[in-house]
């Protein structure tokens, strides 16, 4: 999936401008990648296109360790970092991103290829955040 296409997808998911879809996807990319360890944040980097992949990648630190978030705190950091008005809008911005992510990955359930590596390194509430990211609509 092109990044153009990527960033289009969760605009429309969210009812937003493209911009806005920027500002939410790198909230949620880099709070997911710091959930994970570096070796699979670098496996679900090396899938991604050139030109989305620095939203995934900008302010990674070296031998950095997991950030073990749970649900409530994984959607209240992209809430903070995102700049939205509340966790429940948070929440549809995760699961937007989770929705068009795991379609990147080849996998729109996400629980096949790099999506179920994604899914295996997350805690059971978040997994199911994961899991439910598919019955996001389209706007």
């Amino acid at each position: 999936m092109e990044s153009r296409a990527f960033i289009d997808d969760v605009a429309k998911r969210l009812c937003c401008d493209g911009q806005r879809a920027e500002g939410v996807i790198v909230a949620v990319f880099q709070t997911l990648r710091d959930r994970l360890t570096s070796k699979e944040a670098a496996d679900v980097a090396a899938q991604m296109p050139a030109d989305l992949r620095h939203f995934w990648t900008d302010n990674e630190r070296d031998a950095r360790g997991v950030e073990k978030l749970h649900r409530d705190e994984f959607i209240g950091r992209v809430r903070r970092f995102a700049d939205l008005p509340d966790d429940a809008e948070a929440e549809r911005a995760v699961r937007a991103v989770f929705a068009v992510l795991q379609v990147a990955l080849g996998s729109p359930s996400g629980t096949r290829g790099e999506a179920w590596d994604v899914f295996s390194q997350l805690p059971k509430d978040l997994k199911q955040l994961w899991l439910d990211a598919h019955e996001v609509g389209t706007g």
